[in-house]
C-alpha cells in the first residue's frame, strides 16, 4: 500500500488539467480544511474531492470486495468512508460547496465524456448548489 498515490492520481490530473484551460485557478490538497481537498477554489467557496472508488467503497462496477483479509479490507473502507463523511459535515459547516468526482466517471465502461464531465464540473462551479457528486454512467 505505500505505493498508493494520495495525490497527483490519473483521474485527479485529468480533472485539473481541464479546469485550468478553462481558465479556473485552484489552490492543491490545501491541509488548512478538513479532509484535504484536492482542489480548492476559494473564488467559488468550492472544493472537490477526486476519490478512487476502491479506496472509498463507492457502490459502482469499479469496486469489488478484496477475497483476502476481509475484516481488514472493511474496517479500512468503512475508516475512510467515516472520515469522508466527518469532513464533509465539517466543510459544509464553514460555509464551503463540495464536488465528489469518482474514480468511475473517468474509467471503466460506465465512464463519461471527458470534455462533458468537465464542462459539467465547471458549471457546478460557476452555480450556487451546495454539494454534487459525478459518477459513472451506471450509478445514481
Amino acid at each position: 500500500m505505500a505505493a498508493i498515490r494520495g495525490a497527483d492520481t490519473k483521474p485527479e490530473m485529468v480533472i485539473r488539467r481541464g479546469l485550468h484551460a478553462r481558465g479556473f485557478r485552484f489552490r492543491l490538497h490545501d491541509r488548512r480544511l478538513p479532509g484535504r481537498p484536492d482542489l480548492v477554489f476559494a473564488k467559488y467557496n468550492a472544493v472537490i474531492f477526486v476519490n478512487g472508488c476502491f479506496w472509498h467503497g463507492h457502490d459502482c462496477s469499479l469496486f469489488k470486495w478484496p477475497k483476502t483479509r476481509e475484516e481488514f479490507w472493511r474496517d479500512k473502507i468503512a475508516g475512510n468512508r467515516r472520515r469522508d463523511e466527518q469532513s464533509r459535515q465539517a466543510l459544509l459547516g464553514a460555509g464551503w460547496r463540495i464536488a465528489s468526482v469518482w474514480e468511475c466517471a473517468l474509467k471503466g465502461r460506465d465512464r463519461l465524456p471527458g470534455e462533458d464531465l468537465i464542462d459539467n464540473i465547471a458549471t457546478w462551479l460557476s452555480s450556487d448548489r451546495k454539494e454534487t457528486s459525478f459518477r459513472g454512467k451506471d450509478t445514481v
